[in-house]
């Protein structure tokens, strides 16, 4: 069965108030993630090895594999976005109990996890991503990946907030100033309840 581009949980205006345009939206997960979503779907095609895995199970089998390097891109930036997606909400920035706890006992404050989750996703040279991770030991984390890996794949820890650094997530409504995408997204779109939700 053919991989599919998943429905916004919301309009595409719906972020416009709080930084993210309805033309990012728009170009983002109608044309960006569509076209990882087809390419994938074409190489699953012509590979019978992959043909009837998971999402999942893509991801893992092709990550460091150099033959499958292109299936990689594909299926890990598919993964990826989905996360995305759901780590956008127009009622964004709130944290919620649980996951407050969690992060001023991993990072000392709430201030604190921004500042080193703005300090990876700025120092993500290129393309890539920014993660708030649950490490096996259960405490909380941050990193960042190039292009489309992701902890799903490093096996670093459970995924529980990513931020997309790539240029196309931010261009339209911030130009060239990252990190101003990154203070914009902690305080006003990202959903903590979702981040909250992914936690063991």
């Amino acid at each position: 069965m053919a991989f599919e581009l998943p429905a916004l949980n919301y309009a595409h205006s719906a972020l416009a108030e709080r930084g993210m345009s309805q033309e990012t939206l728009e170009l983002h997960h109608d044309k960006h993630h569509q076209a990882y979503v087809t390419a994938l779907n074409g190489f699953v095609e012509k590979n019978a090895d992959l043909q009837g895995k998971t999402l999942e199970e893509i991801v893992a089998l092709s990550y460091k594999d150099p033959d499958l390097a292109p299936v990689f891109n594909q299926a890990g930036q598919h993964w990826n976005h989905i996360h995305f997606w759901n780590a956008l909400s127009p009622e964004g920035g709130r944290i919620p109990g649980t996951l407050e706890g969690k992060l001023v006992e991993s990072f000392g404050s709430v201030d604190q996890f921004k500042e080193a989750f703005k300090a990876a996703a700025v120092g993500q040279f290129g393309s890539g991503w920014a993660w708030l991770i649950q490490t096996a030991d259960g405490s909380l984390a941050v990193t960042k990946t190039p292009n489309g890996v992701n902890p799903l794949a490093t096996g670093e820890g459970t995924a529980l907030l990513g931020l997309d650094v790539w240029e196309h997530s931010y261009y339209v409504d911030f130009r060239n100033r990252r990190p101003d995408y990154v203070s914009n997204f902690l305080d006003k779109l990202a959903n903590y309840d979702f981040a909250e939700s992914n936690l063991a």
